[in-house]
């Protein structure tokens, strides 16, 4: 996790689960998160291959530019990234634990952003886990999406969360700027670290060096792609 309030997110879940394998979306009090709702969702993953929207904040509606709301949670990623996504829902709901997913987002005029995106695990009113609360983040410079939607979105890299570690301190000054207020860190929030699972094939490591290559790679398929037919946003 790289954002400030990636982190902040995932220590109220866990704080949420209060001996518990997740808690359920009923636990959630929106007064505690008010600073993270904008850009938070809900995920109904009662099929992991066609999870939905079952709530959206409004910052977040608005970079996609649409209503999230009872629509495709893949419906604007590549194909690979979908059925990437799909065994990953499945992992994570399996696992209990939250998942962390950098991506490549781009307009239809190509304008790149890379966004973090943390779905963390609950129930609901009981039972099985078949659902997410999430939210996602802008790494880079918001500049060179110019103000427009975005329609395509890539995955690069996948990491589970677990707690049984310490966390080292961040560096605030490689921190990019949230796109709200930043939250204070809450005393009581437990420690955290990200592994990459080795177990499960469907993770993998990602770092910002290879970033930029992954991005070039991107453009150059997005630009094939193109030639064919336009990004498709599922609405």
């Amino acid at each position: 996790m790289k954002h400030k309030n990636s982190h902040l997110l995932v220590g109220y879940w866990s704080r949420l689960r209060a001996g518990r394998e997740v808690p359920d979306q009923t636990d959630i009090d929106p007064r505690a998160i008010k600073r993270l709702l904008s850009y938070a969702f809900i995920l109904d993953c009662e099929n992991p291959a066609r999870p939905a929207y079952r709530l959206a904040g409004t910052a977040l509606c608005e970079r996609f530019g649409y209503e999230l709301k009872g629509t495709g949670f893949l419906g604007h990623w590549e194909a690979q990234s979908s059925l990437s996504l799909a065994a990953l829902l499945r992992q994570s709901l399996k696992l209990r634990q939250p998942i962390c997913l950098a991506s490549i987002a781009t307009t239809a005029e190509s304008g790149m952003v890379e966004l973090e995106t943390i779905l963390t695990p609950m129930t609901f009113n009981g039972g099985e886990p078949t659902r997410f609360f999430g939210m996602v983040q802008m790494l880079s410079d918001p500049s060179p999406l110019l103000g427009r939607t975005i329609t395509y979105e890539r995955l690069i890299g996948s990491q589970l969360i677990k707690e049984d570690e310490p966390l080292p301190d961040y560096d605030q000054t490689n921190l990019p700027p949230p796109p709200g207020p930043i939250m204070r860190s809450h005393s009581k929030a437990p420690y955290l670290r990200l592994v990459v699972n080795q177990d499960q094939p469907h993770l993998s490591a990602f770092g910002s060096g290879d970033l930029l290559r992954k991005m070039y790679d991107f453009v150059g398929r997005l630009s094939a792609a193109n030639n064919d037919e336009q990004p498709r946003v599922q609405v």
